[in-house]
């Protein structure tokens, strides 16, 4: 057991009968009356996203959660397929358990939160940026420059990414795996 004092970004706890990591917190302390906790916590199982406000103190349920490394491998009907990098084991996770799939490589390496206690697989993250090659690129026309010259581009991966003009097919570019946007070009 812990209080509001221990919370911190990344925190996994038990609330409501579910499992949520916390994605951002903000510890108020208004002029009148007791301080509390704003908190933006994600669902583990649904991956909704809600607002919750914690008073000063109160009890909160961390759950000990362990971050492994583990290497894509493949997709199949009944999930991806990843394997872990020190014991060599493979699992299996369900589609809603990897959010940014599309942006995902055979080879790629990364993240899978494992409930401790229980050793079921929580959530797959990914690195923070990853490199992908352009497989389809419109040509850009010089003159569509009136708002925000970018265009979409088809990646090795399937995901389409809006970048700028220059960017041609068999480019390599590094795009960010948060936001899906375009950070630069990779030589």
């Amino acid at each position: 057991m812990a209080t509001t004092a221990d919370l911190r970004n990344g925190l996994v706890i038990n609330f409501n009968h579910d499992l949520f990591q916390i994605v951002e917190f903000q510890h108020v302390k208004p002029g009148k009356g007791g301080a509390f906790v704003r908190t933006k916590l994600k669902s583990l199982t649904s991956g909704k996203v809600l607002d919750n406000t914690f008073n000063a103190g109160v009890t909160i349920y961390p759950v000990r959660v362990e971050r492994r490394k583990f290497q894509y491998l493949y997709k199949d009907e009944a999930g991806y397929n990843f394997m872990d990098n020190e014991t060599f084991d493979q699992i299996n996770l369900t589609d809603k358990l990897v959010d940014t799939a599309d942006l995902m490589k055979e080879g790629q390496e990364v993240e899978i939160l494992i409930n401790a206690e229980t050793e079921t697989p929580l959530t797959c993250e990914m690195p923070p940026f990853v490199e992908l090659e352009v497989t389809y690129a419109e040509p850009g026309i010089r003159g569509d420059t009136a708002n925000s010259p970018k265009k979409k581009v088809e990646v090795e991966t399937g995901a389409t990414i809006m970048v700028p003009l220059f960017i041609e097919q068999g480019d390599k570019i590094r795009v960010d795996t948060r936001t899906y946007d375009y950070v630069e070009r990779v030589k």
